[in-house]
């Protein structure tokens, strides 16, 4: 087998150093700065996007919400890999899980964390839970296909052994001499850039947006379908291998997504869209809209 792969031409996978700046003892990796660069973009483009009709809050209550997500996402992320993928290492030491240089963050879990925040905040504020919810789910997908980015620089989750004739296959550093499938340009092109153009011509329609929840269940039911699909090129976590009838932990975490964002947009679809904004916000609007 090993002739034969190095007789064909593959890629060798680029020497990225995961730390972006060293400043002496300060350093800035590329996971780091996707998460930053993901929630700034993030956070202007949901500031217009709330304004537009029918408002869901004001600009001042999105840019306060910023610090909520990110907290969210963090503490949502870590604790949900030390629960979904390797609750027996951390429960035998604990004190490894505060340990978040070295790895370790679940999309599943810092969407649950987000949740959390976003049920909070917005019962603080006296928002619409599903209207600023709708807004928070268009920008989402930057930080998925950027993080995704992310993975591929650092040269990790790589996909699984690919076919003789695929031209983009790939020898990873720390995959052994296989080419492989660069599993996460895959999926940071249908988790990020294709869900995130499906979500924003979507709320580019007036009665897309009126319609409150319908935003929310279109993602959630687009990304688990695209988890799904980029897990089958993905190899799994080798300390979980393959599960149920050979499917892998992202695939599991998934199927509740295209379930409840199914079932969301269904209700969604068979309520009237909600009317014109309060006068504020709608003053607001007209202001945001040149």
């Amino acid at each position: 087998m090993l002739p034969l792969l190095t007789s064909l031409p593959v890629l060798m996978f680029p020497q990225f150093d995961p730390v972006l700046i060293h400043l002496g003892p300060l350093q800035i990796r590329w996971y780091a700065l996707a998460y930053i660069v993901s929630l700034l973009i993030g956070w202007r483009v949901m500031r217009r996007l709330a304004l537009r009709s029918p408002a869901v809050a004001t600009e001042l209550q999105t840019d306060d919400f910023l610090t909520w997500a990110t907290l969210g996402v963090v503490l949502g992320g870590r604790i949900g890999y030390v629960l979904f993928y390797q609750p027996e290492l951390y429960l035998s030491h604990p004190f490894d899980a505060l340990a978040v240089w070295q790895g370790g963050m679940s999309f599943h879990g810092g969407m649950l964390g987000v949740v959390c925040a976003l049920v909070l905040y917005t019962w603080r504020e006296r928002i619409s839970l599903l209207g600023f919810a709708d807004r928070l789910a268009v920008v989402t997908p930057i930080g998925l296909g950027l993080g995704r980015v992310a993975n591929f620089i650092n040269g990790e989750l790589w996909g699984r052994p690919a076919p003789d004739w695929l031209p983009w296959a790939m020898v990873f550093p720390n995959g052994g001499p296989i080419p492989r499938h660069p599993s996460q340009l895959y999926q940071a092109l249908m988790e990020g850039l294709l869900l995130f153009l499906l979500l924003w011509a979507c709320a580019a329609r007036p009665g897309i947006r009126a319609r409150f929840g319908l935003l929310t269940g279109i993602f959630l039911a687009g990304y688990g379908t695209a988890r799904i699909v980029g897990e089958l090129f993905r190899q799994p976590d080798p300390f979980l291998g393959y599960l149920w009838e050979g499917a892998t932990m992202g695939q599991l975490l998934s199927l509740p997504m295209i379930v409840a964002g199914a079932a969301l947009a269904a209700w969604a679809c068979t309520h009237p869209p909600v009317a014109a904004a309060p006068p504020l916000l709608h003053a607001l609007d007209a202001v945001a809209t040149p």
